[in-house]
């Protein structure tokens, strides 16, 4: 016996499809703009803030040793070699939008994208 969707349960799934369509329109607003730089941090210290403009290679030391090679390019910011031994950094895909970031916990190095300005709140507020 085949039971067919009732009036009620048509309108229960149209509710639920604009629901959905809600929250997918909302995270894609909720993007951030593209970002002017590139900050990277080694253990919570700046190590350097680059520009997203200019393509250039960077090679992140620590100690003399190289650990991550962060490669800026059309406009993206992207790890393409790490001294980790699990390659998750290298792995993660190009950042270019504002507080987009990659993260490499066993080097301890953020890449973090910034706009050209600073916002005038900070965390606390």
């Amino acid at each position: 016996m085949t039971r067919r969707l009732g009036k009620n349960d048509r309108w229960l799934l149209l509710i639920l499809a604009v629901i959905c369509i809600g929250i997918c329109i909302f995270f894609y607003l909720q993007r951030g703009e593209a970002g002017a730089v590139a900050k990277v941090t080694i253990a919570g210290e700046v190590y350097g803030t680059y520009t997203l403009t200019q393509d250039q290679t960077i090679e992140i030391k620590i100690d003399g040793k190289v650990t991550n090679i962060l490669k800026i390019q059309d406009g993206t910011a992207d790890v393409t070699k790490a001294s980790c031994p699990d390659h998750l950094c290298v792995h993660q895909k190009s950042i270019s939008r504002e507080n987009e970031t990659i993260v490499c916990l066993p080097n301890q190095v953020v890449i973090e994208i910034e706009g050209a300005k600073a916002s005038a709140l900070d965390s606390m507020t």
